[in-house]
């Protein structure tokens, strides 16, 4: 089973990298699908293996200035206290529910919802829509609070709503939208992660899983960020998109699953 963990992450880090999506879209509803630990403690990995996968990643890119530091910093800025507020209501919710079945499908299906809704945007409204290029500080930060409420809630890291907000409200091309997504993504997750430390809500989970999951995310990280530098913005577009229809189908199997 360690071994299967270690390759679900290194693959998801891998093409989170590449994309920007962070890696957490994919190895949350995968792991949920295969019931090996608790919807709390699966959430809290996933975290923490995205955050090392964004950490390295942003390192290697730093070179391609591709991040947009104003821009950038202030979505980061309020993606930490978006983070810090994801939390408390991912705490709320399973703290109301009882259950931790219930807080997992209440995840699995916003998750489906938001990755619909990003597919339906990038593959068929991206180029029929005008894009924009929000300038203002305060709703730059009210935009990146909002991604770090919903990457922190469902335990994802960002995934793809973090790319389908920089190609709209700030006219973002494929691979620089990448590189700020996980920009992004390191603040919001490092947010999340010391909030559970400072609250003392980090979930009992296998140790063993940890030292797996964290150095795949840190490789997959490292051969992402490569992969990410030879690839075109088409090619990453099209896994991309293939990568949500696949989502998508793991969340209402997830769902489906939860509220049986």
């Amino acid at each position: 089973m360690g071994v299967l963990i270690f390759i679900i992450c290194l693959a998801a880090s891998v093409i989170g990298g590449i994309c920007g999506i962070g890696g957490g879209v994919i190895i949350k509803p995968v792991l949920d699908a295969m019931n090996i630990m608790s919807v709390s403690a699966i959430s809290f990995l996933s975290g923490l293996t995205v955050l090392s996968m964004s950490v390295i990643s942003v390192f290697r890119q730093r070179k391609a200035h591709l991040v947009e530091l104003r821009t950038g910093s202030l979505l980061a800025i309020g993606a930490v206290v978006g983070g810090i507020v994801g939390n408390a209501l991912f705490q709320a919710v399973k703290a109301a529910a009882g259950q931790d079945d219930l807080v997992g499908m209440v995840q699995a299906i916003v998750l489906a919802i938001v990755t619909l809704l990003t597919l339906v945007y990038s593959a068929f409204l991206r180029q029929r829509i005008p894009s924009y290029q929000v300038k203002n500080p305060v709703a730059c930060a009210a935009i990146g609070g909002v991604m770090g409420i919903l990457s922190s809630f469902l335990g994802i890291g960002g995934g793809p709503i973090n790319l389908a907000v920089l190609y709209f409200a700030f006219s973002m091309d494929t691979k620089k939208a990448a590189a700020n997504s996980l920009y992004i993504i390191m603040f919001s997750q490092l947010a999340s992660f010391l909030t559970s430390c400072v609250k003392g809500t980090i979930p009992e989970f296998p140790w063993a899983y940890l030292l797996l999951m964290v150095p795949a995310g840190v490789l997959g990280g490292i051969i992402g960020s490569k992969v990410n530098r030879k690839i075109s913005a088409a090619t990453t577009d099209k896994l991309f998109a293939g990568l949500l229809c696949l989502i998508i189908a793991i969340c209402i199997y997830n769902a489906c699953r939860f509220a049986g």
